[in-house]
């Protein structure tokens, strides 16, 4: 299985974006001690990254028990490297577990496609012939029935054309919604109960 977990600063100051950068890292190299694979799929090019996104693949027990013990706040205590003379020490930052946006395939072989007697107004043609099209896209089981036109071939390319659309819609829904959460994620970090902290420069494990 494959998850997608963002590690944030939660709009916090450059102390956490710092911290959110070094921790990125502590949690690549414990997910691979671990024996889950990891990947990057998005990070700023900047100097210091609000977020990091890390893609994790393993057996769910291995990468549930993994994340236990990291999803929720991150505590990181340390005079400032930025401000020396900034008296406080104490830096959060929160890891999250994210929506990851599906791959829709949509290759032709995906779609089947069943030819089935139109109903309705049309006379004896509809009650003889089978020219509507129902268009199936295999992967998620979404249908699209089409009987606009008395030719077969017509109302096939409708169908394939509807569907597709409709599966260009969910995907981008999903985008939207990824968006959203992603947002909400750096609303949400708490100033409190860490489930792991970290000190001094180094990011010692306390």
């Amino acid at each position: 299985m494959a998850k997608v977990i963002q590690i944030t600063s939660g709009r916090g100051p450059q102390e956490c974006d710092f911290a959110v950068k070094k921790i990125a890292q502590l949690f690549i190299d414990a997910a691979v001690e671990s024996n889950i694979k990891t990947r990057r799929i998005e990070s700023e090019i900047d100097s210091y990254d609000s977020s990091n996104f890390i893609e994790l693949e393993g057996s769910t027990t291995v990468v549930d028990s993994f994340l236990a013990n990291w999803l929720g706040t991150i505590q990181w205590i340390c005079t400032s490297p930025f401000r020396p003379n900034h008296k406080r020490k104490n830096w959060y930052i929160g890891i999250f577990e994210n929506n990851q946006i599906s791959d829709i395939p949509i290759a032709d072989s995906d779609i089947q496609y069943q030819a089935v007697r139109s109903s309705g107004a049309g006379g004896q043609h509809v009650n003889k012939v089978s020219s509507a099209v129902r268009a199936t896209h295999i992967p998620t089981g979404i249908t699209i029935l089409v009987m606009d036109s008395r030719s077969q071939h017509q109302n096939k390319k409708l169908a394939t054309e509807r569907l597709l659309e409709k599966l260009q819609n969910m995907a981008l829904k999903e985008v939207k919604l990824h968006e959203k959460n992603t947002w909400l994620n750096q609303t949400k970090v708490e100033r409190g109960n860490p489930i792991k902290t970290f000190v001094g420069i180094k990011f010692d494990l306390k």
